[in-house]
């Protein structure tokens, strides 16, 4: 199947990755490969370092990257476990990193990968088709409670005592075997009025499943733990978010890495002795401007933060 593809922010991440023609880079998130297209374009002798947890995605990018596939390493693997994927490589440092913390379009187009509530499919959700736990089995196997937390947490769904009530109601009854089952009882659990607002019903709540069964915030907590050892100074980290809670950990580790003093407000010096260990490319994150997000509609909650180590 073929799939349209637009990268996000595209020249808003060239630009900010400060690309040097001898440099190593990593795109911690190959999806489609348009990031990574563009980046390797800018190498003569560096190299680029492309990771993914989805076997599809690696697959399909010699193809994505026909002439330029000397100066790339593709690695199947979680983002996570950046330290280690590079560890393995004999790789002690990189000039760049990059990570779109989106769902590829790809997964998204594919109905049959059970991310979208629009096709009916088995439900699954998994980013990489290997991994044990699928969207069936937290519908069918978290308690009630747990389902709440996660819709309410992940999704910000205000009914989320009410649908994670009809999830358990239903699979008393039977197991919940696909999308189209799950999105009727999300819908049929919502008030009314909330029936009849333009996004989808199941949309928030689509969202929350897919993040708990892909760790998506540990990962993002992983990946914060091990970037800025894994950085060469000057280097800098480029990171795409596209939900509150993942920009909240980019944001907070960010601020932290580049205040350095950990001292109380009222101390009259510092006696940690912590210096900053980055500066901030911008004060504010990047996002899509309108032309763009009329293009690329999914461009719509980007918000890229840039930071370059010291």
């Amino acid at each position: 199947m073929e799939y349209t593809h637009k990268p996000v922010l595209l020249s808003e991440c060239l630009d900010g990755l400060n690309i040097q023609p001898d440099g190593v880079y990593v795109d911690g998130t190959l999806g489609r490969a348009g990031h990574s297209l563009e980046i390797v374009k800018r190498l003569t002798t560096g190299r680029l370092i492309a990771i993914d947890r989805d076997k599809a995605a690696l697959d399909a990018a010699p193809g994505r990257l026909t002439g330029h596939m000397d100066k790339v390493t593709l690695v199947r693997g979680n983002f996570g476990d950046l330290k280690s994927i590079l560890a393995s490589l004999g790789v002690d440092g990189v000039d760049g990193m990059l990570f779109d913390l989106g769902v590829s379009s790809p997964q998204l187009d594919d109905g049959s990968r059970g991310f979208s509530y629009l096709q009916d499919a088995p439900l699954d959700m998994r980013m990489d088709q290997s991994a044990p736990l699928t969207a069936k089995d937290v519908v069918n196997g978290w308690s009630q409670e747990e389902l709440k937390r996660i819709l309410w947490q992940y999704g910000e769904e205000r009914y989320s005592g009410l649908i994670a009530a009809a999830i358990a109601r239903e699979r008393a009854q039977a197991p919940i075997e696909t999308t189209g089952q799950l999105a009727e009882i999300i819908r049929d659990a919502m008030p009314a009025k909330a029936r009849r607002e333009k996004q989808h019903p199941a949309k928030r709540s689509f969202q929350a499943i897919r993040i708990a069964v892909n760790d998506e915030l540990g990962e993002v907590e992983r990946l914060l733990d091990g970037a800025l050892d894994a950085l060469n100074p000057g280097g800098r980290l480029a990171i795409i978010s596209f939900h509150s809670l993942e920009d909240r950990l980019v944001k907070t580790a960010y601020a932290g890495w580049a205040k350095g003093c950990t001292c109380p407000p009222d101390f009259p010096v510092c006696v940690c002795g912590k210096t900053p260990k980055v500066k901030l490319v911008g004060k504010r994150p990047i996002v899509a401007d309108e032309d763009e997000v009329n293009d690329n509609p999914r461009a719509r909650s980007a918000k890229l933060r840039i930071a370059e180590k010291l």
